[in-house]
């Protein structure tokens, strides 16, 4: 059965945080880093945290220590529930994605990634902003017409600069075109969109660009190679799968595997960020915050796998899919989910 959660759980309108942190704390982030000992670099002297980098060879992407599930640690500590920050603190020292908000994508690009440069790691960056995005759904939303969005693509591009970034594009955007959720009136522009944003990203000297394909749970997954490539897959670096999604690592990479075969054998990478115990299958909307869930394998380049990239945390465990099964909106952090999520971690 077609499920789709990542349009509806990303909350790109709620990603404030990541305005502060690129922001207001780049400055903070920057002084604040120094090298340790085991091969990171420490990164908690502003907040407290006490969150290192992993160490590069294995995950080379940075790891934000303003980050919520890292204040989420402070917190905890703060208020001596040591058990529960431990178990955040699982989350806190993964790199997760950095969702770029609608607003001034270049001043936030060129934060991440100037932090995660100063740290000698690459930055993973989240673009998420596609007219008519989501279809109207928890995560509406999106630039205001193909215009605007072109200005956008390029403001992220000049804020990421030469510097190292990996970039997953528009989560949802091509598969929304294959399902008819976005309106037939609109799939000429986006394929011109995504692969006008594909060139622009790719014209960068450091940038890596993966562009979303959808998950396993996809039943139709032969429909969806043609679109892939007229939206520019071939010239990005591979194409993602399972962003936001639960469905399991092993599952994955079969869809991965079926669709590289059918775009010039494009690798791919994979969010496991939450798919340990697979996907949930009961009840309505088993996508949206479903219970009993855990995070998957921790993210890295040694995937034992030529054909994946990468295992990559996209979704950011711990923040809400939407306001079901009593959560908050899409993209808030809720610390009681993390603490499920952790618990039946890998």
């Amino acid at each position: 059965m077609y499920r789709r959660n990542t349009g509806r759980g990303h909350g790109l309108a709620s990603r404030g945080a990541a305005a502060t942190v690129a922001l207001a704390g780049a400055a903070l982030l920057l002084s604040g880093c120094s090298s340790s000992d085991d091969g990171g670099d420490r990164h908690g002297a502003g907040s407290g945290t006490g969150v290192s980098q992993r160490p590069a060879g294995k995950a080379p992407f940075w790891v934000n220590p303003q980050g919520n599930a890292a204040e989420q640690v402070a917190a905890y500590e703060k208020d001596g529930r040591k058990d529960e920050a431990a178990r955040i603190r699982r989350i806190a020292e993964q790199p997760v994605g950095e969702w770029i908000g609608p607003e001034k994508p270049e001043e936030e690009a060129r934060g991440f990634t100037e932090a995660a440069e100063k740290a000698d790691r690459d930055a993973l960056l989240v673009l998420y902003n596609i007219p008519h995005r989501d279809c109207g759904r928890f995560s509406k939303g999106g630039a205001a017409d193909g215009n605007a969005y072109r200005g956008w693509i390029d403001g992220v591009a000049k804020g990421i600069g030469d510097r190292h970034a990996t970039v997953v594009l528009e989560p949802d955007a091509v598969l929304h075109i294959v399902d008819r959720c976005t309106p037939g009136e609109f799939h000429e522009e986006r394929y011109d969109l995504l692969k006008g944003a594909v060139a622009r990203l790719k014209s960068l000297r450091n940038t890596k660009v993966y562009l979303d394909a959808g998950n396993a749970g996809w039943s139709k997954p032969d429909s969806l190679w043609e679109p892939l490539k007229r939206s520019g897959v071939e010239q990005a670096d591979g194409f993602s799968v399972n962003v936001s999604n639960f469905q399991t690592t092993e599952a994955s990479k079969a869809y991965g595997k079926a669709l590289s075969a059918k775009v010039g054998d494009k690798p791919f990478v994979i969010d496991t960020s939450r798919n340990g115990n697979g996907p949930y299958t009961e009840g309505k909307d088993p996508w949206c915050n479903p219970p009993g869930r855990a995070l998957g394998e921790v993210p890295s380049t040694e995937t034992g796998d030529d054909l994946v990239d990468a295992f990559v945390w996209v979704k950011r465990p711990g923040e809400s899919d939407g306001t079901c099964r009593g959560g908050p909106r899409a993209g808030q952090w809720w610390p009681e989910y993390a603490l499920a999520l952790a618990e039946g971690g890998n």
